[in-house]
């Protein structure tokens, strides 16, 4: 008869641990952020000095092509004017 009370015990610490497993489980799922969806994707440039690739939005342009920097673009164009 004991045996059959400590595995109902046994039984009941397993359920609970159990059912908390499953709250916090539950708890960190809804306080986790949702993924943000995917952006469009953007055309990607070369730096005509460096070969850095950048975002076109990003690039400063130039007579000769696109540029990371207006430092990079005077160095291959020379200064604008």
């Amino acid at each position: 008869m004991k045996y059959l009370l400590v595995i109902a015990v046994v039984m009941v610490a397993f359920w609970i641990w159990r059912n908390n497993r499953r709250a916090e489980a539950a708890e960190r799922a809804a306080q986790r952020p949702a993924p943000r969806p995917a952006g469009q994707p953007v055309t990607m440039v070369a730096c005509r000095v460096c070969g850095t690739h950048l975002p076109q939005t990003e690039a400063v342009t130039g007579r000769q092509g696109s540029y990371c920097s207006a430092e990079h673009r005077q160095r291959l164009e020379g200064p604008a004017g």
